[in-house]
């Protein structure tokens, strides 16, 4: 076939040696945000050996690989599952001084594991949560025909309409006095 006529795709395919596409380095500025973490942060991380810059610039700017930001993006994941900025080093430390793959990627596996574990019970106390404030919400509604006269302090319980269901916890605690 004519290479004229040749798609693009397969065109470039046939030039012999193409270089490759250069790679995009960010400065820090760059990096911060595309990740949405500040420069400060970013030598923070830097600093605590979570994050290395891939060269330097001809103004000894750092530049950044786009590994970076995964990296970024990752230990910002890690924080939000807890962890501490000294917890992750320590767990950079422990899979880099790893005397093997599998041990290594056991250390991770229970770490997630655990986070799993904590994340789930915390979903479940926030379910909670979230009945006991629609709850409340629909208490306090009924709240809207009481008397205008009336002293919160007089309100201990549902007295002048009909409630099916005695108060949430949430009402009752702010009707309770110290």
């Amino acid at each position: 076939m004519d290479p004229v006529r040749l798609p693009l795709a397969q065109l470039t395919d046939t030039l012999p040696d193409a270089p490759p596409a250069p790679e995009r380095l960010l400065q820090v500025g760059d990096l911060a945000r595309e990740s949405g973490k500040t420069v400060r942060a970013l030598h923070l991380y830097e600093e605590l050996g979570l994050l290395s810059p891939h060269a330097r610039s001809k103004g000894r700017y750092r530049l950044f690989g786009p590994e970076a930001l995964l990296r970024v993006r990752w230990i910002g994941k890690l924080q939000e599952m807890g962890l501490s900025l000294s917890e992750v080093a320590d767990l950079v430390r422990d899979w880099e001084s790893s005397e093997s793959a599998p041990r290594a990627m056991d250390k991770m596996r229970r770490l997630y594991e655990e986070r799993l574990r904590q994340t789930r019970e915390q979903l479940t106390k926030l379910l909670e949560l979230e009945r006991e404030l629609e709850s409340s919400l629909k208490y306090l509604s009924d709240c809207d025909s009481c008397d205008p006269v009336r002293s919160p302090v007089q309100c201990t319980g549902c007295d002048l309409h009909d409630c099916a269901h005695p108060a949430p916890e949430l009402v009752l605690g702010v009707q309770q006095s110290g």
